[in-house]
């Protein structure tokens, strides 16, 4: 079992702090460091991650570019290509040089989860553009039960921003924010925002 010693290189702030919840929630032991680009990251403190999570669309040299340079200075690390830009192009473009897998952004965080737990155990799983669906009468536990882009609404919620506000920070719509609220809500078994806000922060959901 590789360790868990994760490097996470996205540009978007929020969304490396929603996944990082994420990632606490669901792995033991885990010691994890971020960058915002490949540069960055070049430069990171962790001196030899045992996984490296990579986004395709980045500052400077994008992810794909990027996967030969991660594993030259990081030959034991397996990289897990983790972007919203999921296409077939790009997905085996990642694989031809190198990714062990390719993960969608728009998939649970069960499901990234999962596959982070198979990479670890040294297997490939195969890569794809969306998480499985669940199960009838499958329930995940509270935080894995939010995507990662449902943990920066909630991030945001529980800073008092309104849903427009979410929506111009998040580049969303203003009913795509409140279907992930609603999410959000449903998730915590609340009915309020200010009620979700508090259970996020009893839960350590949010500092």
């Amino acid at each position: 079992m590789l360790p868990a010693k994760i490097l996470l290189i996205d540009d978007h702030a929020l969304f490396r702090c929603g996944l990082r919840m994420v990632l606490a929630t669901g792995i033991a032991g885990l010691e994890v460091e971020e960058a915002a680009s490949l540069e960055e990251a070049m430069r990171s403190p962790m001196a030899d991650p045992a996984l490296v999570l990579l986004d395709v669309q980045l500052h400077g040299l994008n992810g794909i570019e990027g996967i030969g340079l991660v594993r030259r200075k990081w030959p034991e690390a397996a990289v897990i290509i983790l972007s919203s830009d999921a296409g077939p192009r790009n997905v085996a473009l990642a694989l031809e040089r190198g990714a062990a897998t390719f993960v969608s952004k728009a998939s649970t965080a069960d499901h990234i989860l999962g596959v982070i737990e198979q990479v670890r155990r040294g297997e490939l799983p195969a890569s794809d553009a969306a998480a499985p669906a669940s199960g009838p009468g499958e329930k995940a536990a509270l935080p894995q039960r939010l995507t990662p882009r449902q943990f920066e609404v909630l991030d945001l919620l529980c800073q008092g921003l309104s849903n427009k506000l979410i929506g111009r920070r998040l580049n969303l719509s203003e009913n795509t924010v409140r279907g992930h609220v609603q999410a959000v809500l449903a998730a915590l078994e609340v009915s309020s925002r200010s009620e979700a806000s508090f259970a996020a922060r009893r839960l350590g959901l949010v500092g």
